[in-house]
């Protein structure tokens, strides 16, 4: 079965990628329909910004900013609130959104009090100071630890879909980020099924620039965060190939095109229970 594809639509001002391209409610709307044609299982709608040195947004800024956006959808594909606040994942619910998508991982028992879906994902300090030293006794270790106890827990409290997502750039350094990508299986062959944010990331970045070098030399930290797209889609291939279920995507047709491949069919992944399995 092919590997579902999660479209980020973010409804921010600030955020590394996209910031400030959807925050008028009708053109978030309309890039959402755009990629649920482009392929997207899941429209993933935020509005705070998780970027390095981001800080955090009121509760109230953050619901004016994806409610309208999520009331607005009709159904065409499920809805994901990307959110670290109570509050903005029950008025998301509310609306029409059944996947809480969490970076701080903190909002299980939330999820199964409500009867949707959470993503648990790793972050090693907060978005203001996360990338300042990373360090861990065992990356795949520590995260595996994290993610599975907030997964059982999220469980145990009655989620009907528990997610784990090692959290790629999340307070990682590039070789942390590296280790995770290539000891996924470690993730996959565990209970939850896996879903990875690997699109347009800064560490992508990099390796881009060093690649580059072969072909012209470039001043550094001139790339654009839209001159990702072969390394997004060769890491989430690697992913997919390594068991991952789920790939969470800027590109959407692009992302959708090679999680196809990797399957050898359009039919997705069917998520029916907190194990996947």
């Amino acid at each position: 079965m092919r590997p579902l594809v999660m479209g980020i639509l973010n409804v921010t001002p600030d955020s590394f990628s996209d910031g400030g391209q959807f925050s008028d409610p009708a053109e978030a709307v309309e890039r959402a329909y755009q990629m649920i044609e482009e392929g997207a299982d899941v429209v993933d709608v935020g509005g705070e910004s998780t970027r390095p040195g981001a800080a955090r947004v009121p509760v109230a800024a953050e619901l004016d900013r994806v409610i309208p956006v999520i009331e607005a959808m009709d159904g065409s594909a499920r809805v994901s609130i990307d959110t670290r606040y109570e509050e903005v994942a029950r008025a998301a619910v509310a609306a029409g959104a059944t996947i809480i998508n969490d970076v701080s991982a903190s909002l299980g028992t939330v999820a199964a009090e409500l009867g949707v879906g959470f993503v648990a994902m790793h972050m090693q300090g907060d978005p203001r100071t996360m990338q300042d030293e990373p360090a861990y006794d065992d990356v795949v270790e520590d995260v595996n630890e994290f993610l599975m106890d907030r997964a059982d827990a999220a469980s145990a409290a009655g989620c009907p879909e528990v997610w784990v997502d090692p959290g790629f750039g999340f307070g990682k350094t590039e070789d942390h980020n590296l280790a995770l990508l290539a000891n996924l299986n470690r993730f996959t062959d565990g209970p939850y099924p896996v879903v990875v944010g690997l699109s347009r990331k800064r560490w992508i970045g990099a390796l881009h620039q060093r690649s580059d070098q072969r072909v012209s030399p470039i001043p550094v930290g001139t790339i654009d965060t839209d001159d990702r797209l072969e390394g997004s889609v060769a890491t989430a291939t690697h992913a997919m190939v390594l068991g991952a279920k789920m790939i969470r995507v800027h590109d959407v047709k692009a992302g959708w095109q090679a999680a196809t491949v990797v399957a050898g069919t359009t039919e997705p992944v069917q998520i029916t229970a907190s194990g996947g399995r």
